[in-house]
């Protein structure tokens, strides 16, 4: 980074290592978010993937070439309404679906994954669109969601429901915290080795039906981590990571342990003082 200018950053120079672990730290009001959030995130994003961000002062990023993307795995939201959640977002639901559309029923009576999706019709419940919830507008007060009457905020009509794996619909499945599911589907390797991440970043007391709405910070920032550990890397992608709350040492010390062992990852960026032991570079 060529001519950092944004800010408390006084035309500064920083070279990041490709293929290291690098933290970025400070004390406060010294311009760690600005140098990533404000000038190294949105140039690359804008040279790498033709976005269209505005980015701090700087003269220019020199040797973005040896790069394809950049990623960064911050505390938003992965969703904003009580339809997204964790199943859905890193993917393993549509394992889920296909895994239940394969039970004798399903094949007897012509169900496809479709039929297990509470996106689309056909095996939602229609009463709320297969958001299990009715939302209620309070006009000058925030919004606020009751059970559908008529699934029960099972989301599913009765004619899916009556289908089971291992005596368990999908509503039960989506009610199990990651921990049950990855003994409920111990023997589905490629739904397990889904689970097994999210468990690994310390979720596994989350439930894979949870609504997105009522994670923490920290819990959608493991979320997407755990996604993005499950990716099969082009080996040339940056990933700029802002910390990790609200997890003990010794989970982190696995993460990071974990992180250092996917060769695929090109390089990582931490943006924390609490992680910086064993890092590369700091």
């Amino acid at each position: 980074i060529k001519g950092a200018s944004e800010h408390n950053l006084k035309n500064i120079d920083v070279h990041i290592d490709l293929g290291k672990i690098i933290a970025v730290t400070g004390v406060s009001g010294s311009g760690k978010s600005t140098l990533i959030n404000e000038i190294l995130y949105p140039s690359l994003s804008n040279l790498l993937m033709r976005t269209n961000r505005s980015a701090g002062a700087h003269d220019g990023i020199l040797n973005y070439q040896n790069l394809d993307k950049v990623i960064v795995i911050d505390q938003s939201p992965i969703g904003r309404t009580p339809r997204s959640n964790p199943a859905t977002y890193t993917g393993v639901f549509t394992y889920i679906r296909e895994l239940y559309s394969r039970t004798h029923d399903s094949r007897i009576k012509g169900y496809k994954p479709g039929r297990f999706s509470f996106n689309v019709k056909g095996g939602r419940c229609e009463a709320c669109s297969g958001g299990g919830l009715i939302k209620i507008e309070m006009h000058f007060l925030p919004d606020i969601y009751i059970p559908c009457e008529v699934c029960k905020g099972k989301r599913f009509n009765r004619e899916t429901l009556e289908i089971k794996y291992k005596g368990k619909n999908i509503d039960d499945v989506l009610n199990m915290t990651v921990e049950e599911s990855m003994n409920f589907f111990k023997n589905i390797p490629r739904i397990n080795k889904k689970l097994e991440l999210i468990n690994d970043v310390g979720l596994g007391y989350i439930k894979l039906g949870q609504p997105s709405t009522t994670l923490s910070g920290g819990e959608a920032q493991r979320v997407k981590l755990s996604t993005e550990l499950s990716k099969k890397s082009t080996g040339n992608t940056l990933y700029l990571l802002d910390g990790i709350k609200g997890i003990g040492e010794k989970k982190k010390k696995y993460i990071f342990g974990n992180v250092n062992s996917i060769e695929e990852l090109k390089s990582k960026t931490i943006k924390d003082l609490m992680n910086i032991k064993g890092l590369n570079y700091k």
